[in-house]
C-alpha cells in the first residue's frame, strides 16, 4: 500500500464548505483506505494500492467535480515528501524567516521553468520573499495576508499553473504526525 497527503485547494474558503466526515466518505468511495482528514482545511491522508500519483490526482479531482459542483485541485505527496518539505530550509543565510510574519508552503503539480520561477521571485522585495525548491513554492511573507498584494492568485498568474497553501506549521505537524515509514 502507499499512502499519500492529499492538499487540496478551494476546501472550506471562499464559501465552499465541506464537513471532514463527508471529505473522508468522499475519498472512501474511491476506494482509498485508511483515510483521514487533519484539521478543516483540505488536507486528507489515506492509503491506496496505486502508485501513480498523478493519475490519483486526475480520479480525485473529476470526483469531487462531479459530486461537489466545482474545481478542487488536487496535490499529491507521500509522507516522505511532505517531510522534505517541512525540512527544507527556505532563504538559508538571510534573516527573511525570522522576521517574516507567515511563512507558507505552496504545493505545486510539477517543477515550475525558469521564466515562471523568474516571474515568481519578481513578485518578492521588501515585504515578500519567494523561493521555489522542486514542486513547493516557500513563501515569507512580511505583512498579514490582508495587507498584502500577493495571494494564492497572483502567485499562480505568475508560476502559470494552480498551487495550494499552507502555513509551515501545517505542514510541520503533518510531517510529525505521519512519519515516513522504514
Amino acid at each position: 500500500m502507499h499512502r499519500y497527503v492529499a492538499f487540496l485547494r478551494a476546501i472550506n474558503v471562499g464559501g465552499h464548505t465541506v464537513k471532514m466526515d463527508r471529505l473522508r466518505a468522499l475519498f472512501a468511495e474511491l476506494g482509498f483506505e485508511r483515510v483521514e482528514t487533519f484539521i478543516a482545511s483540505g488536507n486528507v491522508v489515506f492509503d491506496t494500492d496505486s502508485a501513480d500519483a498523478a493519475g490519483l490526482e486526475g480520479r480525485i479531482e473529476a470526483h469531487l467535480k462531479a459530486v461537489l459542483g466545482y474545481e478542487v485541485a488536487t496535490f499529491l505527496r507521500t509522507p516522505g515528501e511532505v517531510a522534505s518539505a517541512e525540512a527544507h530550509v527556505p532563504f538559508a543565510g538571510t534573516a527573511v524567516v525570522a522576521n517574516a510574519h507567515g511563512l507558507y508552503v505552496g504545493f505545486l503539480k510539477s517543477r515550475p521553468g525558469k521564466e515562471a520561477a523568474g516571474k515568481l521571485l519578481a513578485l518578492g522585495g521588501d515585504v515578500h520573499a519567494l523561493e521555489t525548491h522542486g514542486r513547493e513554492l516557500y513563501w515569507a511573507a512580511n505583512v498579514p495576508a490582508n495587507e498584502s498584494k500577493v495571494s494564492g492568485a497572483t502567485l499562480e498568474k505568475a508560476l502559470g499553473m494552480g498551487t495550494t497553501l499552507r502555513n509551515i506549521t501545517t505542514v510541520r505537524k503533518l510531517a510529525a504526525k505521519y512519519p515516513v515509514a522504514l
